[in-house]
């Protein structure tokens, strides 16, 4: 029998329950810094060696943290579904936990890519990108971050996965963040539609959208034997 696609959108609530901050939150790791001076084109201009500590921080500090159990319950759904995670988040955890599909929208931490050649990608087997690290054709490796104002080249494949869909659920992200947000609107009619979210949302959910008020931990609990349930 053929197992029925399962596309995830996943956002920040998922890493931060590792232990991974985000800008986002009122105490987050990018608070020290205006977004602007590390997350953006101009940044990257302005000030090269601070773009590249403040992301060697964050690599450094990815590596030290583990997968939750929602990455867990991710991985292990698998088994009875062709799961396929689109995430927003940068780390490596759903990899780590053992997914086995796993789309990139805003780009890796573990990546390095040429200034010159956004084609020219790099994993990388350390923490650090320095000052004079190069790329084949002599150009400063950068993190392999979509940055503020640069287009998002995973958005369309994105798209085409969330078309395929027979269960859309989106995790540890509002319904909020565009162009992100905007996917479950691909959705198939037909396709259950689940949001695992801790806080109400601030407008009514569509009336498709299923809602299970929890952290991301939690409620992939809750999904799970659902999910599984529907199965029998």
């Amino acid at each position: 029998m053929t197992r029925k696609k399962l596309i995830v959108l996943t956002g920040a609530g998922v890493s931060a329950e590792s232990g991974i901050s985000t800008f986002r939150d009122s105490n987050g790791l990018w608070e020290n810094h205006d977004i602007r001076d590390v997350a953006s084109p101009e940044g990257w201009r302005e000030n090269l060696a601070l773009v590249l500590d403040f992301y060697n921080q964050r690599r450094k500090q990815a590596r030290e943290c583990v997968p939750n159990e929602a990455h867990l319950t991710l991985a292990r759904l698998e088994v009875y579904f062709d799961v396929q995670i689109i995430t927003q988040n940068v780390d490596d955890l759903h990899e780590r936990a053992g997914s086995s599909q796993v789309l990139h929208l805003h780009g890796e931490l573990s990546k390095a890519q040429s200034t010159l050649d956004p084609k020219l990608i790099y994993t990388l087997d350390h923490w650090e990108i320095k000052e004079g690290d190069k790329c084949e054709k002599g150009s400063q490796l950068r993190p392999f971050i979509v940055w503020f104002g640069e287009a998002v080249p995973m958005m369309v494949p994105a798209i085409n996965l969330a078309r395929t869909a027979d269960i859309f659920l989106v995790l540890g992200t509002s319904l909020k963040v565009y162009p992100a947000a905007g996917l479950i609107d691909y959705a198939p009619r037909q396709a259950k539609k689940y949001l695992i979210d801790p806080k109400i949302p601030d407008s009514p959910l569509p009336k498709d959208v299923n809602l299970i008020q929890e952290k991301a931990t939690v409620g992939m609990k809750i999904l799970e034997e659902i999910l599984l349930k529907d199965l029998n």
